[in-house]
């Protein structure tokens, strides 16, 4: 009875391995894809380039105030989409969109609390 469970343990564990075996990627599979991950990626003008690099500075200075607004976040996150898309307008148009947003969530840090002591 044992012997029964064994080997049809060891049969099930032959055939997973056998299955995923069958199913791994080629290497020849991988080839055309990294030659299509080299193609050279849109630029932006350097005014927008600037422009991105500040408002991630924002950002990262309001993450450490505890100050970031959760539109700040998504508005450098279209801000560094669009980079990737070689838009620098619209780089800018987040970026600042970016900073502004920064800025008022730092103003805010100096409001009075709402909470009841």
């Amino acid at each position: 009875m044992n012997s029964k469970i064994v080997s049809a343990a060891a049969a099930s564990l032959i055939a997973l391995f056998m299955a995923g075996c069958s199913s791994s990627p080629t290497k020849s599979a991988e080839a055309p894809k990294a030659a299509t991950e080299t193609k050279a990626a849109p630029t932006i003008s350097e005014e927008a380039q600037k422009a991105l690099t500040q408002a991630e500075a924002d950002v990262k200075a309001a993450k450490a105030k505890f100050a970031l607004w959760t539109t700040a976040e998504t508005a450098l996150k279209a801000a560094q989409e669009a980079a990737k898309a070689g838009d620098s307008a619209g780089v800018i148009n987040q970026a600042g969109y970016v900073s502004s947003q920064v800025k008022q969530g730092m103003a805010q840090i100096n409001y009075p609390t709402t909470e009841q002591k």
